[in-house]
């Protein structure tokens, strides 16, 4: 690889990828990479999602459109070269159908080759796009990106296996997480707060929309306090637990009930909903929080836990999908998916001491973009599903 164009998403306070740069252009670095990252412009610079619920909908698509443009120019001032590689950050990026319009009709040594990174698409049940009513046109855009790539990267064995089933004959890469820098993320605090000395507090940091299941992390809150309510918790000379929603973010969902009832928890003083954290409130909070509770459908990694089990907290999840394969198989930190009773007794004991997986997670998606550069640079076939028997390795541990 001579030079690696870098197509990143626009940066937004209230989602990860305003750090999502800084994470890649640290590995880029360090492995002595010639990169150059390719931006494109933002429509206003509050970086605020009103639009949506991932990013921004013109929001991203105007960053797209004119990040696009920028690679145009470029690759027509013959600054692109077959021996490069130009590797998106998400399989969804308006304007791409430039790159196969051109390419079609240059000779071959101008054709770099091409990566893009999926992070749901119409491929997952439960992604927005299906809640929007997009997946009929969106499957066909899928089509044409998998038509003229070089690879598509997922971020865990049971997205390729969807990807398998859609058709997609591209070649499918499994990176094993999604790009994360855990020293920058634990450089944000002063020192990792001992378990012993935090508060017993639960956090919910995903997005409150319904793939998340917000109402799955509520029922739990209030059989919870059913069990446990704070004068029997006194007697028995039990701490209390403050449940707890982070959000980067005025509270919003794309159901409105979802909102209404958290608002009533709220009331009942049942539920602390911290709002438009800055990143550096979020992992202080984090830094002082015993467990991170998860019950998302559709998280295909998530952020959040490597976030997380960076700063020392407890990790509970469903043992569903992406999970079981971040947490490589471990039975004390996946619950059964939808029973409350198998995610209250691992909650009990998860409050209650360190778990001694505690920083394996993060160790392993700390090492998830030169997995990305070792497949860019054409020696990570190792991570390549082509074959039929792609499913023998879901119950294989990666760490």
């Amino acid at each position: 690889m001579r030079k690696l164009w870098y197509m990143g998403l626009e940066p937004y306070k209230a989602r990860y990828t305003l750090q999502l740069q800084d994470w890649n252009e640290s590995v880029f670095e360090c492995r002595n990479i010639d990169y150059e990252f390719v931006q494109g412009d933002t429509l206003d610079t509050d970086q605020a999602i009103v639009t949506g619920q991932v990013l921004d909908a013109h929001g991203r698509t105007y960053y797209s459109m004119t990040q696009l443009a920028k690679l145009v120019k470029l690759m027509k001032q013959g600054q692109v070269t077959n021996e490069d590689v130009i590797y998106f950050e998400d399989m969804f990026t308006p304007g791409i159908e430039s790159l196969p319009y051109i390419l079609n009709q240059i000779d071959a040594a101008h054709r770099p080759r091409i990566f893009v990174r999926c992070l749901a698409q119409s491929i997952d049940p439960d992604d927005f796009v299906h809640v929007w009513g997009m997946s009929q046109w969106m499957g066909q855009y899928e089509k044409m990106v998998d038509s003229f790539v070089d690879g598509v990267l997922a971020s865990n064995e049971e997205m390729v296996m969807h990807m398998k089933i859609a058709g997609w004959t591209a070649p499918i890469y499994n990176i094993s997480g999604l790009a994360f820098g855990k020293q920058e993320v634990m450089s944000r605090v002063d020192d990792v707060t001992p378990f012993e000395n935090r508060t017993h507090r639960v956090a919910f940091s995903a997005r409150w929309d319904q793939e998340k299941q917000p109402d799955f992390y509520m029922d739990l809150i209030e059989e919870w306090f059913r069990r446990y309510p704070n004068d029997i918790a006194r007697v028995q000379n039990r701490q209390p637990v403050e449940f707890c929603i982070l959000s980067g973010s005025q509270l919003r969902s794309n159901s409105d009930r979802y909102v209404q009832r958290a608002r009533e928890l709220e009331s009942r003083g049942l539920l602390t909903i911290y709002e438009d954290l800055e990143k550096d409130e979020y992992y202080r909070i984090l830094n002082d929080t015993r467990v991170l509770f998860n019950c998302a459908l559709q998280d295909w990694t998530s952020n959040t836990v490597s976030e997380a089990d960076s700063l020392g907290c407890n990790v509970l999840f469903p043992a569903y999908r992406s999970f079981p394969e971040t947490f490589a198989n471990d039975h004390e930190r996946l619950y059964i998916p939808w029973s409350l009773e198998d995610a209250i007794d691992k909650l009990e004991n998860l409050l209650k001491h360190e778990h001694p997986n505690l920083g394996k997670i993060s160790d392993w998606t700390n090492g998830c973009i030169d997995r990305i550069v070792d497949i860019l640079e054409g020696h990570g076939e190792e991570w390549r599903r082509d074959s039929v028997d792609y499913r023998q390795h879901s119950r294989r541990a990666k760490y």
